[in-house]
């Protein structure tokens, strides 16, 4: 396995495990970070920086969902990309419906941090769950 293979599945552990330092300690200063077109969330894009992803993303996250978290799936790539495909599942706070939608996560790594990052995800199921 591949050290950013390893970098990538550490990062989604930190998440899953609510360990939020040790998961913005993976995020470059500078990082570029892009929500799908189409997500609510996109309308930062690109989020510049980890404060922004916090406050652009994760802490909207939050407020509308509970229990969200990332079904890592397969992870590939090699090099400095690496690629995950799962799904988010969680239930929106509003409309107590459950998000069970499709995702993928693309990852870019300098020097074992992330630099940019680019999801895609299924919008459509992300905006019923929201509705």
């Amino acid at each position: 396995m591949s050290q950013s293979i390893q970098t990538v599945r550490d990062i989604y552990a930190a998440f899953d495990s609510g360990d939020i330092p040790t998961f913005l300690g993976f995020l470059d200063p500078q990082v570029r970070w892009c929500e799908a077109e189409g997500n609510a969330y996109a309308d930062g894009n690109p989020y510049l920086g980890a404060d922004a992803v916090v406050a652009g993303v994760f802490a909207r996250i939050q407020e509308d969902f509970d229990g969200f978290r990332v079904e890592v799936g397969e992870i590939v790539g090699g090099g400095d990309v690496v690629s995950m495909f799962g799904r988010y599942k969680a239930t929106a706070r509003r409309s107590g419906r459950p998000l069970d939608v499709q995702a993928a996560h693309t990852w870019w790594l300098r020097d074992g941090k992330v630099v940019r990052f680019q999801q895609m995800v299924d919008t459509a199921g992300l905006a019923a769950a929201l509705a």
